[in-house]
């Protein structure tokens, strides 16, 4: 009798969750395949510190293979899933294509960017939910200050030490406050660089830091970002960006040369082509996170519109916290589906956020208990290090000896600005040009690490804000697979700057840093 084929697609923290879940409970009985399109795991809320070189990219990674040996790992995106003949059709990393039938179906492709129709955004804003953005972030950030110690004072130099943060949820305000440091220690290394004064700006049209946690947690970060100079500015936006800076909401042009973009995250396209009840781009499913009228079919995570028994009527929102517990619940279901077995319906109960500010500062309420300094700052280390399903003794020793010794701030050039657009539908994937584009590339951006030929530099976060600073559950990173061309036509047309880079084979993402609420920023 052949084993019944279990194919769950995306490796974010919903997706992650259900493979193990599934794994130990079918102790071999099913063909567990996991569908991605990296060969590991990304725990996002710490790639801010990875941006901030206090991590290096590897320590944020936990293998797929390597966690999850009784599960067959496919390299590739989702493209179109044929519910009636049960069957995924994907493209591998190398355009091959392929597909796996299916007895149960799981659907984590988590979420994508967020784009609003503000004119340059798209051209000079890329997004923070990959490794490749966060390298590309670290290495553009030292290259401004590299290159503002060389213009001398004037007004060039102060636009390459602005750095403009949109969005002040909890990536958006990770990224502000790590980079405050970050920036500070580059200026404070170099004796020439005496007398520069980096300036970090975090923008929201909320009415305050991180506006989905408790007043008394966004106060602390607040005065902690106030406290460092950065400039926070709640009720102001970007109404304008272009190569020289960004136009406000209030009518001022902040003159800067980095644009990160944090403004939250939408659901992956891939849910609304299968033609199922929506809700808001989210999947509809039932408490138990069966689709309706296709009992074999699971979704979790971001891409899951699951009802939220805690306040009928409702839905639970887009967090990293939520997607944990998802996956949880969809392995245990799938399996019970298999045997016969009860399938639980999903509950959940906060029991607390945690939000690194960097050095030792932190914002934490452990089980509704507020704090704030070094006890938060424990708790939030001590968090995602349990949290973390790997790796745990290798980000310790990061950490401590970034406490003892001086950050390596060097320039690596590995990522260049036109290989991590905002518009990317795979923002874990950096763009690889052919031989050709390269070389046009490599002669219009002046070398490696340069920016596009009228692409910028800016930098930054988009996707949603990990909620997954939730100290009951680990923030997911979305898994996407939905094609660029899909994605693009979801965004707002691009300006003609949009030509000027390279234009690689369409690629399909799977983010999977779980994502904020919907209405986050």
């Amino acid at each position: 009798m052949s084993r019944p084929r279990i194919v769950i697609v995306g490796a974010g923290f919903a997706g992650y969750r259900t493979a193990r879940t599934l794994a130990r409970a079918a102790r071999g009985r099913a063909e567990i395949t996991l569908l991605n399109p990296t060969d590991y795991f990304l725990y996002l809320p710490l790639l801010p510190q990875v941006a901030a070189g206090i991590l290096e990219p590897r320590r944020v990674t936990v293998s797929l293979a390597g966690t999850l040996p009784d599960v067959r790992l496919v390299l590739g995106e989702a493209g179109r899933i044929d519910l009636d003949g049960r069957t995924v059709h994907y493209t591998g990393p190398e355009g091959e294509r392929g597909s796996l039938g299916y007895d149960r179906l799981v659907l984590a492709a988590g979420s994508v960017n967020k784009l609003l129709p503000i004119p340059g955004v798209a051209e000079h804003a890329h997004g923070f939910r990959g490794l490749p953005e966060a390298l590309y972030l670290r290495d553009h950030v030292t290259r401004q200050v590299e290159l503002a110690s060389s213009d001398g004072e004037g007004p060039l130099c102060s636009a390459r030490c602005t750095f403009v943060v949109v969005g002040a949820g909890y990536t958006g305000t990770e990224v502000a406050a790590q980079g405050q440091l970050f920036t500070d220690a580059l200026v404070r290394a170099h004796p020439l660089r005496k007398g520069m004064r980096p300036r970090w700006m975090l923008l929201d049209v909320a009415e305050r830091v991180l506006p989905e946690l408790d007043e008394r947690l966004s106060g602390t970060a607040d005065r902690v970002l106030r406290e460092r100079g950065v400039d926070v500015r709640m009720g102001t936006s970007v109404k304008e960006a272009t190569p020289d800076g960004v136009l406000l909401t209030d009518g001022e042009f902040v003159g800067t040369r980095t644009l990160v973009w944090c403004v939250g995250v939408r659901p992956d396209p891939l849910a609304e082509s299968l033609g199922l009840p929506m809700e808001r781009g989210r999947l509809l499913v039932e408490p138990t996170l069966q689709v309706p009228g296709r009992p074999e079919v699971f979704a979790c995570g971001d891409a899951a519109a699951v009802p939220d028994l805690e306040k009928p009527g409702a839905y639970t929102p887009m967090t990293a916290q939520h997607a944990w517990r998802q996956g949880k619940v969809a392995g245990h279901n799938i399996a019970a589906s298999l045997t016969g077995g009860e399938l639980r319906p999903y509950r959940h109960k906060d029991m607390g956020f945690v939000v690194d500010l960097g050095g030792v500062k932190a914002a934490a309420n452990p089980l509704g208990i507020p704090l704030s300094g070094l006890p938060a700052g424990a708790v939030t280390r001590g968090y995602h290090l349990a949290a973390m399903p790997g790796n745990r003794v290798r980000v310790a020793a990061d950490w401590l000896l970034d406490a003892v010794l001086p950050r390596q701030t060097v320039q690596l050039g590995l990522v260049r600005s036109w290989s991590v657009p905002l518009d990317t539908a795979s923002p874990e994937l950096a763009r690889v040009p052919d031989g050709r584009e390269r070389r046009e590339t490599d002669t219009a951006s002046g070398g490696a690490g340069a920016p596009s030929a009228g692409g910028r530099k800016a930098v930054g976060g988009g996707g949603g804000d990990d909620t997954s600073r939730t100290i009951t559950s680990p923030t997911p990173e979305p898994v996407r697979s939905e094609s660029a061309k899909r994605n693009r036509q979801a965004a707002k047309p691009r300006q003609d700057a949009e030509q000027s880079r390279p234009q690689p084979a369409p690629t399909r993402s799977s983010p999977t840093r779980s994502a904020p609420q919907e209405g986050d920023r």
